[in-house]
């Protein structure tokens, strides 16, 4: 299927890149445009920009950027077509696809939407269930007791999920989804693992369901949590791995708390769905919750975007300790600021704001501890340092951990407090410290397979700066036999492909258009060229830089002529062509070289200002 190029403009034009990329991160205005730390790759210093005029992004640190459609492309993880609907789907306009001469449909978009609307409607479902079925009365009672009410459920829309061995089963079929959707979905299991097509039964079964959303609201995986402890059950059980839902990239609750941890600067992290609950329904936030009980790095990539610091509310039982010394690697690694609530014996944040009131918890979050404080103080509790071999693994464990702090500033902070507590010198306590091999991150532009892609050289790639920015520019070169010359010059591939499209220069809804006919490595080396500033003049430099591309074109040809003319046996006939060929084209090298030379202009990455 083809989604015509006309509908692919109007949906560009409608969804605003600025307004689609703050959606899902915050930006930062920088003049005319917006920055903020990259998505794609580990950074502290803004390199990603977003150009409101031209409505294109790019990151001079990974050198990734293009349309609005490859950011949610790389984004979400999605193909072209699955981008666009999302957009379209965004702003309202319906997309009819042009049936194109392949017989395969895109089943990744088509998986997608179908796996998209069964989770939304099982999640009214359960909803449904719980508010209005008389089995889900336990389920009532239960949150009834937790002080989650009616109005509470119906903002987080949960739901309860029967105790039935195939009841979501026969609902999702009754629906007209299909067994493969179904199975997809992770909602239901097979019994037997090694036979999928044999018998299936629902996944959540007598459990009080919690819709896990993605950070723009839609609802990708759910979280099923018992009413009563048993040995025999897990307390919450996930939907596992699928199309739409990978675990460690989600934060609960992110697509209702982005615009409060923005504004705090904080994220209190607690590990249950309930917990969070309770502080958002309480007045607290600014409020996250992996899932499971430990960040991965993409969680902390994610909420860097959002705070420059955490608080860690996990449990005060020996689970909860080994989840917060767990999650500190990937938030040390993006320099985030750790301290940690210690809760009270047998209280978990849910138990305490409703005991304490929004107050308290306030003023415990304010006094927590930093990581580090609370992590000497619990080892040198646990062990005696006046003894040498426990007093040495202490330092070889936090030195350990300390090896993952980033900042400057913050590890001479650390590495002070803890040699004065344990005793060590500074000297002797930095030396236990691993030494942390680096990462490059290239910058060269590859494709899909792997291979490089070479970048334009400098002449080719002003060109293609003038004909994508400048209307009189793109005339002149599209009145020239470009084709011709181009098909003599290296590496002019993309330069060749904006002057064939029918963009218009500063429409960023054509530019949009055009880049998405082009490959991600392509789109790098566009975006990069929309944030460069202009030469003065841009007429007069695409008139003069096209005269030196011809001027390389003519030399190649008269050395290939030449080289023609030493070759043996070659008959008198093409000798006499050759020669008369030789002499044409040092004609026009000499007319082309005296022309003098366009002003030189630097093609370095220089974001506009103006």
């Amino acid at each position: 299927m083809a989604i015509p190029s006309e509908t692919i403009e109007q949906i560009a034009a409608a969804n605003d890149i600025v307004e689609v990329i703050g959606s899902y991160f915050p930006l930062k205005r920088a003049g005319s445009s917006f920055k903020a730390l990259c998505p794609f790759h580990q950074e502290k210093t803004p390199s990603f920009h977003v150009n409101a005029q031209r409505q294109t992004f790019h990151c001079f640190g990974c050198g990734v950027g293009g349309s609005v459609f490859r950011f949610v492309m790389d984004y979400e993880h999605v193909d072209f077509p699955a981008a666009v609907h999302k957009l379209a789907a965004r702003v309202g306009i319906p997309v009819v696809e042009d049936r194109g001469s392949s017989a395969s449909e895109d089943r990744q978009h088509e998986t997608r939407r179908t796996l998209l609307r069964l989770h939304a409607e099982a999640a009214e479902w359960f909803h449904e269930n719980l508010l209005k079925k008389d089995f889900a009365k336990p389920a009532r009672d239960y949150l009834k007791a937790r002080k989650i009410d009616n109005h509470i459920a119906k903002n987080w829309q949960i739901g309860y999920a029967p105790d039935s061995w195939d009841a979501f089963l026969k609902w999702a079929q009754k629906q007209g989804y299909d067994r493969r959707h179904i199975l997809q979905s992770g909602l239901v299991k097979p019994r037997d693992d090694n036979k999928p097509d044999g018998e299936v039964y629902d996944r959540f079964r007598a459990r009080i369901m919690f819709p896990i959303c993605n950070d723009v609201g839609e609802v990708v995986a759910f979280s099923g949590r018992v009413l009563q402890s048993d040995a025999e059950a897990a307390k919450y059980i996930n939907s596992p791995e699928t199309p739409l839902f990978r675990k460690g990239s989600i934060l609960f609750g992110l697509h209702k708390t982005k615009r409060p941890l923005i504004d705090a600067s904080c994220a209190i992290v607690c590990e249950g769905q309930l917990d969070l609950i309770s502080l958002f329904e309480a007045g607290i936030t600014n409020v996250v919750a992996p899932q499971g009980t430990a960040f991965t790095e993409d969680q902390a990539r994610i909420l860097k975007r959002y705070v420059d610091q955490v608080v860690l509310c996990f449990d005060a039982d020996a689970a909860g300790q080994k989840a917060a010394e767990r999650s500190l690697e990937a938030l040390l690694q993006h320099d985030l600021i750790v301290r940690v609530l210690e809760m009270p014996k047998g209280e978990d944040p849910d138990s305490l704001v409703r005991k304490k009131g929004k107050e308290d918890f306030e003023k415990r979050v304010a006094e927590a501890r930093d990581f580090f404080d609370y992590w000497i103080d619990k080892e040198v509790s646990s062990a005696d340092i006046n003894v040498t071999s426990a007093k040495i693994d202490i330092v070889r464990r936090l030195a350990q951990t300390v090896s993952r702090v980033h900042d400057p500033l913050m590890r001479g902070e650390v590495v002070s407090k803890a040699s004065a507590r344990l005793g060590v010198s500074r000297a002797d306590f930095e030396s236990a410290i691993p030494k942390q091999a680096t990462t490059f991150q290239s910058r060269d532009r590859v494709r899909s397979d792997g291979s490089r892609v070479p970048a334009p050289p400098h002449d080719v790639a002003l060109l293609c700066l003038l004909a994508l920015r400048d209307a009189d520019a793109r005339n002149f070169l599209r009145g020239q036999n470009w084709r011709e010359i181009l098909a003599q010059t290296p590496n002019a591939d993309l330069l060749g492909k904006i002057l064939e499209s029918e963009l218009r220069p500063d429409d960023g809804a054509s530019l949009n258009a055009f880049m998405s006919q082009l490959s991600a490595p392509e789109e790098g080396l566009v975006s990069a060229w929309l944030l460069q500033k202009m030469p003065g003049e841009p007429l007069r430099v695409a008139q003069e830089w096209w005269r030196g591309l011809r001027r390389g074109a003519v030399r190649r040809q008269l050395e290939v002529a030449e080289s023609r003319m030493r070759l043996p046996q070659i008959s008198g006939g093409e000798i006499t062509n050759l020669q008369k060929q030789i002499l044409d084209l040092r004609e026009q090298l000499h007319e082309l070289s005296a022309v003098s030379p366009a002003p030189n202009f630097a093609t370095s990455p220089e974001v506009i200002s103006e």
